[in-house]
């Protein structure tokens, strides 16, 4: 993310306050913007169809429907997503790009006969009673989200950070315009309008990267071959987005809490609205993560490594290292102060919200533990994002292995005991992960000179 660091740092160095302000805003919005923007741009179709032509049912079948197909579709591209990133960034290294929209190419084809394969059986067999335009609409959908999602990685990796702000801004206004002028035709309607916006999204992104890479050919499948595919990052992906989505499959499907939607799609009122609203509070924290690592902790860990390739002295590479170990250690209370900043604001306010929104002052405790659950998240991706520098790859799978497999485990519990212990499921499966990742970073830290020097 070097490209999205140069533009922190100039803004850093003009030591104003309105320069830091517009240094962590500018974070902020690029780091949780996409998924905030699609987030508000699905509510806003919700509200504005609500009591108006379109029955309050097909907006909350809408609503749910848009949940699955993003979730289901991360955790589908998450297999390759982050092994893509690191195939492009070798192949930039060794200045070899005219290799990279070929594989581009590939990995967009495979995801598209994926998706497209596993969207048409469920679509074919899971949703019998709904119409044939909603189940092509499904489908192409769930195809068209799942090549977004790695357009934006590919469009990340180019340093296209304004741009992909922008095509989701217009993505989304398609979107909601386009959901609301069709609203006539109930669900499906609500839908199209979904699909219409999706395909400005990814239209737009695929002219910025074709424009942006030469290539000889359209298609390559390199990426796949033993010398470049890395196995575990695809893990890690897989791990870290199943992991996340976990629980709150387990609350959707569970009898106590879920309820049927529309055809096997299930919500779950008491759980789905308290995460919501503690996912809001990530943006302060996702902005003070960026910035630390994307200023600070990139400076003296490319000066680290010149000094280890150009023959620097061995104090000025522990020099390097120490602020290195500062400079994380730093960022991760700076995280956790700004996010209980932002969780106690969330709290104090968390009642008068849920009265504007119709919802019992029950759902409070949960607020407030999930509020706890996503600072220890963005902690979470810190530790990840440190150990994807150093370029720890058995670490990532430990821990993000670990993370989807204690959610599921403590949410089973939680489930099994009671809605005093909700939402406790995911905040332990974090905290473990968060103390052990701290550990281990500190560990590998205080290695770093031997690990670079006699391992590589």
């Amino acid at each position: 993310m070097a490209g999205i660091g140069f533009e922190l740092r100039k803004l850093l160095r003009k030591d104003t306050l309105l320069g830091l302000i517009r240094a962590y805003a500018y974070a902020g919005v690029i780091s949780s913007g996409p998924w905030v923007l699609s987030i508000i741009g699905i509510l806003i179709i919700g509200i504005f169809s609500l009591g108006m032509v379109v029955p309050d049912l097909a907006v909350t079948q809408f609503q749910v429907t848009v949940t699955y197909l993003i979730a289901g579709s991360l955790v589908l591209t998450g297999i390759v997503q982050l092994a893509f990133t690191r195939f492009c960034a070798d192949r930039s290294f060794e200045q070899r790009e005219d290799l990279i929209l070929p594989n581009f190419g590939g990995v967009t084809v495979l995801v598209t006969l994926i998706a497209g394969c596993l969207s048409l059986l469920i679509a074919l067999f899971l949703f019998p009673a709904q119409s044939i335009l909603f189940r092509v609409l499904l489908v192409a959908s769930f195809v068209v989200l799942s090549n977004i999602w790695i357009a934006t990685v590919f469009l990340s990796g180019m340093k296209q950070y304004k741009a992909i702000l922008w095509l989701y801004a217009l993505g989304y206004t398609v979107t909601v315009l386009a959901a609301l002028l069709l609203r006539f035709m109930d669900l499906e309607g609500l839908l199209l309008g979904f699909l219409l916006g999706q395909v400005t999204l990814l239209g737009g992104m695929l002219v910025l990267i074709i424009r942006g890479y030469p290539a000889l050919t359209i298609v390559s499948f390199d990426m796949f071959s033993g010398k470049y595919l890395y196995p575990s990052l695809m893990l890690v992906g897989f791990f870290y987005n199943a992991g996340v989505w976990a629980d709150k499959a387990m609350f959707w499907f569970y009898s106590g809490t879920g309820s049927d939607v529309i055809g096997p799609l299930r919500a779950s009122l008491i759980y789905d609205i308290p995460v919501f609203l503690s996912y809001l509070s990530l943006i302060p924290g996702m902005a003070v993560f960026l910035v630390r690592m994307e200023t600070d902790f990139v400076e003296h860990y490319s000066n680290f490594y010149d000094a280890v390739r150009e023959g620097g002295s061995l104090a000025y590479i522990e020099e390097q290292r120490n602020q290195m170990v500062f400079v994380i250690r730093q960022g991760i209370f700076q995280i956790l102060k700004i996010q209980a900043i932002s969780a106690l604001l969330l709290m104090v306010t968390g009642a008068q919200i849920f009265a504007a929104l119709g919802i019992s002052d029950l759902y409070l405790p949960l607020l407030k533990v999930q509020l706890i659950a996503t600072a220890l998240q963005v902690v979470f991706l810190a530790i990840i994002n440190v150990f994807c520098y150093l370029d720890q790859r058995r670490m990532l799978v430990l821990l993000t292995g670990l993370f989807m497999v204690l959610n599921i485990l403590f949410t089973g519990i939680s489930l099994y005991l009671g809605p005093q212990f909700f939402g406790f499921g995911f905040l332990l499966a974090l905290a473990v992960c968060v103390l052990l990742g701290l550990w281990l970073v500190n560990r590998k830290m205080g290695e770093l000179e031997y690990i670079t020097f006699m391992l590589h």
